[in-house]
């Protein structure tokens, strides 16, 4: 342990008897996951949204994240250890500030850090002595120390001596079972040892492993390699999707195959495109920090070309599979099965559905969709669709000329629609070894 300035000391000793309050930034999916660890560890949480429906609802112990149930919201609404609020100047009462916004692309694929910057320039505001600040958000190596420091220093107050700076990125996967907050080991790295040492002792109170690194850029460059490792694979079995079904060779029985091999191989597998806030977006960031620097990122942009355009293949495949019934695409009904980017949860962000809806409308479809999860589909950045989830039953599939599987949810009667639908496409195999009147065609 090294030795701690008398700032730093005192940071410490309240972080040990559990007297520090903690602040999050942003009651989303990292953030709430996040107030519930450090509230249930016994410390003060202020956490903040801009958002007024949201912390109107944490208020009510309502919950706006269906795949953390309504137990947290019930706890934390009964709770005096809990403060929800949309004034930032409560932030001024914590002594760690943990800052989980998004961090998006612009329309070129640029980096959008307007979120971390305003919130950066929003704590530096209230911004106080002895105070941490750490960044969760997925972004290019340099941000904390390059774009945000600047403007906390700003104050006058020097980082590294009168305030504390470091980088641990978010992992959170929602909806996935056999992981919580506190089991997924946390990455810590600091814009110097005391900020490294002083975030790695406060989430140690929460996490049971840490592994600490010597760099806040490190930390970013480490989550950006993990969720690149991930796009890349999967454009990877996406492209052999399109080869192999020409070949007419099954790609799920292959990857099947594939991974009986006890080393060397880990199983990827293909869908109708990427979804969610990391996978389709993170790795873009390097692409625009390595052209800053002079390089480029081939496997990257070449990945991310592949994804893009799994969407455009659901969509050819469904009106191939429509010409083969001698109907076109236009006034042909179908019906979604499955809008959120993944199964199981109500997260539509980045989700390849609504691109496909977007296409098949365009094409004069008659859509419908139903998921479980999702009531209304939410607008988004760059799609507006102003639809309901449909009940699913064997009349409403009967009377499709289509079903299209987007999203396999484990609540879904995959049966009913076999027995019921004359053609199913497939996008995610869900429909195999399951028996019916459906004609199956995997897209």
């Amino acid at each position: 342990m090294s030795t701690m300035s008398a700032t730093a000391s005192a940071l410490r000793e309240k972080i040990a008897q559990r007297t520090c309050t903690v602040g999050v930034v942003g009651l989303g999916y990292v953030g709430l996951p996040i107030v519930g660890a450090y509230h249930d560890a016994g410390y003060r949480v202020i956490g903040y949204d801009n958002d007024q429906r949201k912390t109107d609802m944490l208020t009510r112990g309502e919950t706006y994240l269906e795949h953390l149930g309504d137990d947290l919201s019930q706890k934390l609404a009964k709770s005096d250890q809990f403060t929800p609020t949309t004034d930032p100047a409560m932030l001024a009462e914590a002594d760690a500030i943990l800052l989980c916004v998004p961090t998006p692309l612009g329309k070129h694929r640029e980096p959008d850090l307007s979120f971390v910057i305003a919130s950066t320039e929003m704590v530096a505001k209230t911004l106080r002595e002895g105070q941490l600040i750490v960044l969760e958000s997925t972004t290019y190596p340099g941000t904390t120390r390059g774009d945000m420091m600047p403007i906390l220093e700003a104050t006058g107050l020097r980082a590294g001596e009168d305030f504390f700076l470091a980088y641990s990125p978010e992992r959170e996967d929602p909806g996935r079972i056999g992981h919580t907050t506190s089991t997924i080991p946390k990455l810590v790295g600091g814009i110097e040892p005391q900020s490294t040492e002083l975030a790695t002792m406060l989430y140690e109170q929460v996490i049971e492993q840490i592994h600490t690194v010597s760099s806040a850029e490190v930390a970013e460059s480490a989550k950006l390699l993990e969720n690149i490792y991930r796009a890349v694979n999967i454009a990877l079995v996406n492209e052999l999707k399109v080869v192999l079904d020409d070949m007419d060779i099954d790609v799920w029985e292959v990857i099947s195959a594939a991974s009986t091999k006890p080393f060397g191989f880990q199983a990827f597998y293909p869908g109708p495109g990427l979804g969610g806030h990391c996978i389709p977006i993170d790795p873009f960031y390097l692409t625009w920090k390595a052209k800053e620097h002079g390089h480029a990122t081939r496997f990257i942009e070449l990945a991310g070309e592949v994804n893009a355009m799994m969407p455009h293949y659901v969509v050819d495949r469904t009106i191939q599979a429509l010409n083969d019934q001698r109907k076109s695409l236009r006034g042909s009904k179908i019906l979604i099965v499955g809008v959120a980017y993944k199964p199981n949860i109500n997260d539509v962000r980045e989700s390849p559905a609504a691109e496909i809806i977007d296409l098949l409308v365009a094409g004069g479809a008659d859509l419908g969709y139903h998921d479980p999860h999702v009531p209304e589909f939410p607008r988004m950045r760059k799609h507006d669709i102003r639809m309901a989830s449909l009940e699913l039953t064997p009349e409403l599939i009967a009377a499709q000329d289509a079903i299209l599987v987007i999203t396999d949810h484990d609540d879904v009667s995959w049966q009913t629609i076999a027995d019921n639908a004359s053609l199913v496409v497939d996008t995610r195999n869900v429909m195999a070894g399951i028996e019916g009147r459906a004609t199956v065609i995997k897209a």
